[in-house]
Order: C-alpha cells, then sequence, then structure tokens
C-alpha cells in the first residue's frame, strides 16, 4: 500500500465517508489518482474499507476512476 493511501486509511475515522481528494495534493494527475483509487478498492477485496461511490472519467486510452468515495471498517 503506498505511503499516501495508507495515511489517508489510516487517519479516517470508523464508519465515516471519505472522498479521496485529487485537487492541490499529490492526486492531481489523473492517472495518479486512479492508482491510488485502485489501491483501495483492493483495501475493499481485503474488508478493510468499502466503496460507498465512484464515478469513472472517460476521454483517456482506459476508463480512470475520477472520484471515489470510502468508509473505513476496521
Amino acid at each position: 500500500m503506498s505511503s499516501f493511501v495508507h495515511s489517508i486509511y489510516s487517519d479516517s475515522a470508523f464508519g465515516v465517508p471519505v472522498d479521496l481528494e485529487g485537487a492541490g495534493t499529490p492526486l492531481e494527475n489523473p492517472y495518479v489518482y486512479d492508482s491510488a483509487a485502485r489501491e483501495l478498492k483492493t483495501l475493499a477485496e481485503q474488508g478493510l474499507v468499502r466503496i460507498v461511490d465512484e464515478q469513472w472519467r472517460s476521454g483517456f486510452a482506459e476508463p480512470l476512476i475520477g472520484r471515489i468515495r470510502f468508509e473505513r471498517l476496521r
């Protein structure tokens, strides 16, 4: 898990929806944001978080996750 995603996960409160923010962060680049969002999806597969909402971006070589919201479970 990247240190940035790990930090966001660790700092989040249990059961409170959190938006993964891109603007003004290292995740401002759409490809970097997509990568971090996919890391959160991996955490969801492990039962650590629940994905509350996600939106996809088009116009790139492949669809990218443009926005994601999660809740920490553990």
